[in-house]
């Protein structure tokens, strides 16, 4: 539903469907963002999506860059995941989870991705919240072909609350995502020829280059508080951390600390007890 405004929209979840809307124009590189208000109460299995993709246009070697809400019980609030795709690199998980300083359901906040050729920046309320530098090693599993502006709504129950463990509740829908005060500043694309319609955007003064020393600063204190996951420090998927992560040692430890097994490389251990425990605090900490 589009408000009379013209640049507000809500989008909504039931039983019978889910919702989305798509940028007319694709991009190659800029700044998008949005004011979002989340849906309230329980929100168990619900997924609020905004992102980019090219997936219409390359279904076999796709570009993503992702804001992904996670819903959840009643009582527990929303976390956000982040995660980039490059030339179908779907078997290459690069999430990274959140929790969030404040209730996404009570007011909108903003959320803003920052894409160029070798960098991308995620931020809620212009504070950067996760920085991706290009690498060689990277290559086509950086995003680098033109992709459109999507948001979407949908029924994640097989793995969004608690790997799946709490589904949706259509007793509580509809479920209603509201968005606003949209910005896609960013260089259009002929979407024939896939070539880019201007050569001065990446130079205008309203999108940044980088994160200031005072943005870092927010940055790193922002993940030292709400961080949950990151690729870079999941052992059980990576030995080693790919190309383009940054070790910081006290984020490791803290990561480490919230669960030893799969950010310290702990071998599982066959004792039934100690089992028992272990999963229950993966289930207490995926909440």
């Amino acid at each position: 539903m589009v408000l009379e405004d013209g640049n507000s929209v809500h989008i909504s979840l039931d039983e019978r469907t889910g919702a989305g809307f798509v940028s007319q124009d694709i991009y190659l590189h800029g700044l998008f963002s949005a004011s979002i208000k989340l849906p309230a109460d329980y929100t168990a299995g619900v997924v609020v999506a905004f992102y980019m993709s090219n997936g219409d246009m390359f279904e076999k070697n796709h570009d993503e860059i992702d804001f992904e809400f996670l819903g959840n019980i009643r009582a527990k609030n929303w976390r956000i995941q982040t995660n980039i795709y490059g030339n179908g690199s779907t078997n290459v998980g690069r999430e990274e989870r959140y929790g969030l300083r404040f209730d996404p359901t009570e007011d909108f906040h903003t959320y803003t991705i920052l894409w160029t050729e070798n960098h991308i920046i995620f931020y809620i309320d212009n504070v950067p919240i996760r920085e991706i530098k290009r690498t060689q090693a990277m290559g086509g599993d950086f995003p680098s072909k033109p992709m459109s502006l999507y948001a979407t709504i949908w029924d994640g129950s097989s793995w969004a609350t608690n790997g799946g463990k709490y589904k949706v509740n259509y007793k509580y829908a509809p479920y209603v995502a509201k968005f606003s005060d949209f910005v896609l500043h960013g260089c259009s694309v002929d979407p024939i020829e896939l070539s880019p319609k201007c050569d001065t955007v990446q130079n205008s003064a309203s999108i940044p280059t980088g994160i200031s020393p005072d943005q870092r600063r927010k940055m790193e204190s922002l993940r030292k508080k709400h961080l949950q996951y990151s690729y870079c420090y999941d052992r059980t998927r990576y030995k080693v951390p790919l190309s383009e992560c940054v070790i910081d040692p006290k984020e490791a430890d803290r990561l480490r600390g919230f669960d030893p097994v799969t950010f310290g490389g702990v071998q599982h251990h066959h004792n039934k007890h100690r089992h028992q425990r272990q999963s229950r605090r993966e289930d207490a900490s995926s909440i």
